[in-house]
């Protein structure tokens, strides 16, 4: 049995009215233009005259993917971990496509000089960021962090959540977490899901991949044993797959801070109209109302933390989905 999908619990009024919202927003909004503009000309003077390893001697590997016309920003991403506070083992960049490999920019000719890694694999479509890794024979015992190819992220940003998994191994941290909701035995719309406001490791926090996600070896191993099941349930939805995973896993998912991190994202990056990020906004409730089962909605509703309370409570489910 599946569960199904409701619209959004009621919720309380909001703290400030409704034109003091849309300035606040609006202020953001032109502060991370900026940021994001200043950003990425100052990432393409580095990738001209850095010549340093991209990699570094901390026991993660990042992995990435890109595609189409992304090819040619996505060195932005990746010179902007590689000049971060502390850098991976490995920095791993999955092309689907070989003739990307063909016309690759100057700037990630540059990037594979330092250390990172451009290699082929299978199209997996968003699930190509870790799937080619996980799935491989040399798999390492490092935790494995998750990168979008479209963002700037901070000095701090790998620091952060390398530190979260020394402290919490056995978790899954992000800096941006969702809560899934739950009203009367069902999960609410995805676009109405509230963010995490704090530490809290819960199995109903949903981490969003673009602010970046690490993932402990156990869950690697978990996605490895359950192979390309996610072509069949929800090939377009990565997050939704991982998180479903680490709940069946019963590893708890954490946000490394109290206040949820959007990074800015790399002008002249987006290429998908609005009308496909809608119509994924559908498909996202379409494949959750497939994926979720009642114990699993169960497990959500009660907010519950410790993984050695989860395991009977799928007893009797179907667990091959």
């Amino acid at each position: 049995m599946t569960g199904t999908i409701t619209g959004p619990a009621q919720r309380g009024p909001a703290h400030l009215p409704e034109p003091a919202r849309k300035v606040a927003r609006r202020v953001r909004k032109a502060s991370k233009r900026f940021g994001a503009h200043t950003g990425l000309a100052m990432l393409r003077l580095r990738n001209l005259l850095v010549r340093s390893s991209a990699t570094g001697t901390a026991d993660v590997v990042v992995s990435m993917t890109t595609y189409g016309e992304r090819i040619r920003t996505v060195a932005v991403a990746l010179e902007s971990i590689a000049r971060g506070e502390i850098r991976p083992r490995r920095i791993i960049l999955w092309l689907d496509d070989p003739r990307l490999m063909d016309t690759e920019p100057a700037a990630l000719r540059r990037l594979r000089r330092r250390g990172v890694e451009v290699r082929l694999s299978s199209n997996y479509g968003p699930h190509t960021k870790y799937f080619p890794y996980v799935s491989a024979p040399e798999l390492e015992g490092y935790p494995l962090v998750t990168a979008d190819d479209d963002i700037i992220y901070p000095a701090n940003w790998l620091r952060v959540l390398y530190e979260a998994n020394l402290a919490h191994p056995d978790m899954i941290h992000g800096h941006w977490v969702s809560t899934i909701g739950v009203n009367n035995g069902s999960i609410t719309h995805y676009e109405a899901w509230g963010r995490r406001r704090d530490t809290r490791p819960a199995f109903n926090n949903f981490a969003l991949g673009v602010s970046g996600v690490i993932y402990p070896p156990a869950m690697l191993r978990e996605l490895r044993h359950r192979g390309t099941l996610f072509m069949d349930v929800c090939p377009g939805a990565d997050d939704i797959w991982l998180h479903w995973v680490a709940l069946r896993a019963g590893i708890p998912i954490r946000q490394v801070d109290r206040i949820p991190r959007h990074f800015p994202m790399i002008p002249g990056s987006q290429f998908t109209p609005l009308n496909e990020l809608n119509v994924d906004q559908h498909r996202n409730d379409h494949w959750i109302r497939g994926l979720y089962s009642t114990a699993d909605i169960d497990v959500l509703a009660a907010g519950q933390e410790k993984k050695t309370t989860t395991a009977n409570l799928w007893d009797g489910e179907n667990d091959a989905h």
